[in-house]
């Protein structure tokens, strides 16, 4: 729950990177709110890119604009509907395996596919969370026993690192095609046309 300081109390994740925050109260409250500011920071970089754009390779990996979200979305399960819930990889929603397949993106996927595919998730997420306190723990073969507060945490680390990279892939792929990040053309040289500032 976040407050909103006209409306009061309000549900639901922060609606974009640049939506109040919340930086003091509860710490449930804190940490949740960041954990949804970097979902939302991390969706912001695929939004206006093409199809083709969102799976161009800029990296040896398999890093790809739509295969941050896809990848994002599998860490989602492992960790809130595997570890937390309790399900089997194959009870999951969707992949749920750590291994590179977390960044494959089926060809006949869209990136509008993928972008409600990782909200579903951080929705699904969100539900299997409130059903924890934040002192609640589980034992993770890799990182031995962690508590829901630290897997918050870890999330949004992970989050922020990969909205990192989607947003180095974006400015990179918008130069490539003569635009500028806040979308305006730009001259070969990277100046914008004349009468446009920069």
């Amino acid at each position: 729950m976040r407050t909103d300081p006209t409306t009061g109390p309000t549900r639901g994740p922060a609606t974009g990177p640049t939506a109040r925050r919340i930086t003091d109260g509860p710490e449930r409250a804190v940490v949740e709110d960041l954990l949804d500011h970097n979902r939302a920071a991390l969706a912001a970089t695929v939004r206006g890119l093409s199809e083709a754009d969102a799976r161009r390779r800029l990296v040896p990996s398999l890093t790809t604009p739509i295969s941050l979200l896809k990848h994002a979305a599998a860490a989602e399960r492992i960790w809130f509907q595997r570890l937390w819930a309790g399900l089997d990889a194959a009870d999951c929603d969707g992949y749920a395996e750590r291994d590179e397949g977390t960044f494959a993106v089926a060809d006949d996927e869209s990136l509008a596919d993928v972008v409600a595919e990782f909200e579903r998730a951080g929705a699904r997420s969100r539900a299997i969370a409130a059903r924890f306190r934040l002192d609640d723990t589980r034992h993770d073969p890799r990182e031995g026993t962690v508590s829901m507060r630290w897997t918050l945490l870890a999330m949004a680390e992970e989050f922020a690192r990969h909205a990192g990279h989607g947003d180095i892939l974006r400015e990179q792929l918008l130069a490539a095609g003569g635009r500028r990040t806040d979308g305006e053309r730009a001259d070969a040289d990277g100046v914008p046309p004349a009468g446009q500032s920069r």
